[in-house]
Formats: C-alpha cells, sequence, structure tokens
C-alpha cells in the first residue's frame, strides 16, 4: 500500500526537528484545551478530547501524532493541568481511566497511519480513518475501568463505551470535516 502525504506535510512541506518540536507541543496544547470542554460523567467524562485526537492523526500521520500524545500525557503526569477538570499528576495514568490514557497514544498512531495509506482524503475515508480508532480505544478503555474499579465487564463497558458511542460518530463527523476542510484550502491554494 503506498504511503500518502498528510494534510500537516502539504501546509509545510519539508520539516526539520524544531519545526516538528513546536508541532508537537502545539498538538499536545491543542489536546489539553480540547480535554477542558467536558461533560461531568462518572467515571469517565464526556470531553472534546478525541476529537482533537482524531484531527491530530488525520493531519500529523502516524509517528508524529503517538509523539504528540506521548508528550501530552508527560505533561499532565508532571503536573501540567491536561487531563479531564483539570487533573494532573501521574496517578492519572494508573487510575481508573488510565486505559483511555494510554490508549490514546495508540488511537492517534493508528489514525495517522490509516491517514498515511490512502484514508487521508474524501469525506468517507477520513471518517472511517477517524471512527475506526475511536471505537477500538474502548478495549483499553473499558479493560482499564474493569481492572481498576469494582465494576464487573458488563459495568465497565456500560460506563466507559456505551454512553459514548454515538459521540464518537458525531466527533468522527466533526474531524472528517475539518481535515476535508483543510485539504479543499490546500487544492485552492495550489490552483491559484
Amino acid at each position: 500500500m503506498t504511503h500518502e502525504t498528510v494534510l500537516l506535510r502539504e501546509f509545510t512541506g519539508s520539516t526539520t526537528n524544531w519545526r516538528n518540536l513546536a508541532i508537537v507541543i502545539f498538538g499536545s496544547a491543542a489536546i489539553a484545551i480540547a480535554t477542558q470542554i467536558s461533560v461531568p460523567m462518572f467515571p469517565v467524562p464526556m470531553t472534546m478530547q478525541t476529537l482533537a485526537i482524531s484531527v491530530i492523526g488525520l493531519t500529523f500521520g502516524a509517528r508524529l501524532a503517538g509523539l504528540t500524545l506521548l508528550v501530552y500525557l508527560a505533561e499532565g503526569a508532571l503536573g501540567l493541568p491536561a487531563f479531564a477538570n483539570g487533573g494532573a499528576g501521574l496517578l492519572k495514568l494508573m487510575g481508573p481511566t488510565s486505559g483511555f490514557l494510554w490508549g490514546f497514544v495508540g488511537m492517534a498512531f493508528l489514525t495517522g497511519w490509516l491517514a498515511e495509506r490512502g484514508f487521508s482524503r474524501g469525506f468517507s475515508l477520513l471518517f472511517i480513518a477517524a471512527f475506526v480508532p475511536a471505537t477500538l480505544l474502548f478495549i483499553p478503555g473499558v479493560l482499564g475501568l474493569w481492572a481498576l474499579t469494582p465494576l464487573d465487564l458488563s459495568g465497565a463497558f456500560k460506563a466507559g463505551a456505551l454512553p459514548f458511542l454515538v459521540s464518537d460518530v458525531v466527533k468522527s463527523v466533526l474531524a472528517a470535516l475539518v481535515v476535508s476542510g483543510g485539504w479543499a484550502v490546500v487544492k485552492n491554494r495550489k490552483n491559484i
């Protein structure tokens, strides 16, 4: 399968390590901000975090998106209020929502990987590239809840996945629209 250029590379052209570092820091900050847009739910709050992660994966590509999420987790672990509701600290990476937090790295990487392999253009393909990894995120998330709370597996699914299925569809649609719009800008810019 071919390796396609992702949207970020179309905008920035060739990159340097310094530019990549700036992109990763910007991306981790965008995720931290999106995380604060939250609907309080227990044990897992509903945030705009997965929307930001999908957009980053679709635009950055696999390696840069995965690295962005690792930096995001490190920022939160070091005490920056990057997690939901301003949460921070190393304990968050070992608590009930840790499966989701660690799963974000895989979600970003897989989204970027799909974008690099032909799912980067066209609304339908972008939607698939956003939706599939967002849905797979429920595996480590629910398993983390099951392992670290008194919930049984069914209860963990009902608390950590079921309430979020519809919002994942909506967020995947929004991510596909945003990135489709970005590609339209690139196309228009090339035609000028």
